[in-house]
């Protein structure tokens, strides 16, 4: 095992805050005496069914954990999910069935081995041991929490002076993540820096169990691709792990340029001095190799050198894709202007976006530019369709 300054040289690239450093030190170097690897806790909520690179960011520091000897604890929130975490939350997060989250949950797994090592993962469910408090174990942990220092969370403090209500079950989320350390006996709990009034909540409530109080090690928040919020899907601007390795090369592409630092650091293994080099090069050639890096990943070498030739086929030198869906026009929607044959042949979600679209020039049909939504094009088999940057449908006319 490697000495304590290497595994932290390692652990600590690309990390927000470890709350207390001197602490993990203290474990590490305990738990390299005695052999015995640390438990390192990552708890998740399956509200939505896949995963994005933002939450790969901490599951690939987890991976390291793992790397250099030490044993992940996977906590899945079947229970906490039916109470929602409030945190970053304006209003009451809607709360899901056991089903629903169970259902997420099977998807989440999936996706979470293709990250974590299965072997050096202890998988475990919060329903196992929170179902199971009785009411004089609730009301002691929650005894252990004051309104005041509930009300300090940025979430609750802001809701609260703008008269927003605040729902009782939900301060009992961070109570019942940390509760959870317990269960597990965690010496580390890993989470993003939006977890850390949860994550230090387990330190209290493993101290009043009568156990050594977890570090807190969290990470940045990788901002998503609209350049200004965390990446979220409710936000609408992820790149899921398991996207199709043309569409995730295409979306890191437009990532604004200035966050490339970001990510080459939290979602690559690019050493850190070679991050400097490839970015004081032209912005387009730094930016191809952070998505070869990334589709790489998820996807294998092989698949990231086609994503990035058939990105600078298409984009670049301006031809079409190699392989183009197939899109079956009826007969019926001939003689439809064109906005409402995008939408009928759903190339677009809604007639204004077609509008929108066409008004931008970004719809082509065989290489020319159309210019009036209004316009009736006859369509014939063969024809090839271009809307916006990266949808491409060769039309056949059915009879």
């Amino acid at each position: 095992m490697k000495s304590v300054d290497e595994q932290l040289a390692i652990l600590k690239r690309g990390v927000a805050e470890i709350v207390p450093e001197e602490e993990l030190r203290q474990k590490l170097g305990r738990s390299l005496k005695t052999g015995a690897p640390l438990r390192v806790k990552l708890g998740i909520d399956p509200t939505a069914s896949d995963i994005h690179l933002g939450f790969a960011v901490v599951l690939r520091k987890l991976r390291q954990w793992q790397d250099l000897g030490h044993t992940a604890v996977l906590i899945i929130g079947d229970r906490t999910a039916t109470i929602g975490d409030p945190t970053g939350r304006s209003e009451t997060r809607p709360q899901l069935s056991l089903d629903e989250v169970r259902r997420n949950a099977e998807t989440y797994t999936q996706q979470i081995f293709r990250i974590l090592d299965r072997s050096r993962t202890e998988v475990r469910y919060n329903s196992e041991w929170l179902d199971k408090l009785t009411l004089s174990e609730l009301v002691f942990i929650a005894s252990q929490m004051t309104v005041a220092r509930m009300l300090e969370r940025d979430d609750f403090s802001q809701r609260f002076q703008n008269e927003q209500p605040i729902a009782l079950h939900e301060f009992l989320y961070p109570l019942m993540q940390a509760y959870d350390s317990v269960a597990v006996r965690a010496d580390v709990e890993m989470g993003g820096l939006d977890q850390k009034f949860n994550i230090l909540t387990g330190r209290d409530i493993q101290r009043a169990y009568g156990q050594e109080p977890q570090v807190a090690f969290l990470m940045p928040l990788l901002i998503g691709l609209d350049g200004v919020r965390k990446m979220s899907k409710s936000f609408g601007n992820y790149i899921g792990i398991a996207e199709p390795p043309d569409e995730m090369f295409g979306k890191v592409m437009r990532i604004p340029d200035e966050l490339m630092r970001q990510w080459f650091i939290l979602c690559t293994d690019v050493p850190e001095h070679e991050v400097g080099e490839i970015l004081a090069g032209h912005p387009m050639e730094a930016k191809k190799r952070l998505a070869w890096e990334i589709v790489r990943l998820y996807h294998g070498e092989k698949v990231a050198d086609r994503a990035r030739a058939e990105f600078e086929r298409v984009f670049q030198q301006r031809e079409l894709p190699s392989e183009i869906p197939m899109v079956e026009v009826p007969s019926e929607l001939q003689g439809m202007p064109i906005a409402d044959l995008l939408v009928a042949l759903e190339l677009v979600p809604s007639k204004n976006e077609a509008k929108r679209l066409i008004t931008e020039g970004a719809v082509e049909l065989n290489g020319e530019r159309i210019t009036d939504w209004r316009q009736v094009i006859p369509v014939r088999t063969g024809d090839i369709v271009r809307v916006g940057k990266r949808k491409f449908a060769k039309l056949v006319v059915s009879q």
